[in-house]
């Protein structure tokens, strides 16, 4: 039975969760500005908010998070 245990944090997986901190709190943000525009009429923001290309960006960036969770939690089991 261990009675030492190893506490030292994964500098890696720390990162990541960063990286999803920020990336929730953005989707957040950009939740909160579409309905503000969407009440107040800025029907142009709305728009751009909407746009393909920002959705496409926003979707790459989730992949690249998964990817980075997942060489994290591979590189913590195999410690």
């Amino acid at each position: 039975m261990k009675t030492k245990l190893n506490d030292d944090r994964n500098l890696l997986f720390d990162w990541a969760c960063k990286g999803l901190k920020y990336f929730m709190l953005t989707l957040l943000g950009f939740a909160i500005a579409l309905v503000i525009f969407r009440v107040f009429g800025a029907s142009t923001i709305v728009q751009m908010l909407l746009d393909l290309r920002v959705w496409e960006w926003l979707l790459r960036i989730a992949v690249f998070i998964f990817c980075f969770f997942a060489v994290a939690i591979i590189y913590e089991s195999s410690r």
